[in-house]
């Protein structure tokens, strides 16, 4: 059974990612550098959540979860999370992304609450690190309160666990607030 939330804090466990480059180590109290750029159309499929910094509105998920972006005809991406509860049953929740900076694309904004026809309550998400070939994604929050590690594989390799740690020390996170989201069905 396909659980709907109506929040829109589920909605901060991703976002749409990518970009090139490892800028310098940001300054304490800075906010995270994003990475250069982002090819969306190269971002667009599933995602899974290696992940995150721990938060409240992603409490009741225990595994399997997931982000699947896809772009719209009008620009926008529509943004569909999923992961498992303790009972087995899927927690959903789709929103819809806007890029916010058309120079990088790696500055997006997100929203999982409409009313009346309008998306409400858009939220920060920034692409502040990604893999040569995409197969990781790491996203953020200017004010670093937020975080996740997207890979495109359900596991990894211990190189590339090695890989994102490192950048995301590198962008001001440290990587053992992080905690690790089980894959398994």
């Amino acid at each position: 059974m396909v659980r709907r939330l109506n929040r829109l804090w589920l909605a901060f466990a991703f976002i749409v990612a990518g970009g090139h480059a490892l800028p310098a180590q940001n300054a304490p109290g800075s906010e995270p550098e994003t990475v250069l750029s982002v090819d969306l159309d190269r971002y667009m499929g599933l995602w899974y959540e290696f992940a995150r910094l721990p938060n409240q509105f992603q409490r009741q998920c225990v595994r399997a979860t997931t982000a699947e972006y896809s772009m719209r005809g009008d620009g926008r991406i529509d943004v569909v999370n999923r992961c498992l509860r303790d009972d087995g049953s899927v927690d959903e929740a789709r929103g819809i992304a806007r890029v916010v900076d058309e120079t990088t694309n790696a500055r997006l904004e997100v929203s999982f609450v409409r009313f009346l026809g309008r998306n409400l309550f858009w939220g920060d998400y920034w692409v502040v690190g990604l893999g040569s070939d995409y197969e990781y994604a790491i996203v953020g929050t200017p004010d670093r309160k937020y975080g996740w590690l997207l890979t495109r594989e359900p596991e990894v390799s211990e190189d590339l666990e090695d890989e994102m740690f490192f950048v995301l020390e590198k962008k001001g996170y440290r990587h053992t607030d992080f905690v690790l989201s089980p894959q398994t069905r």
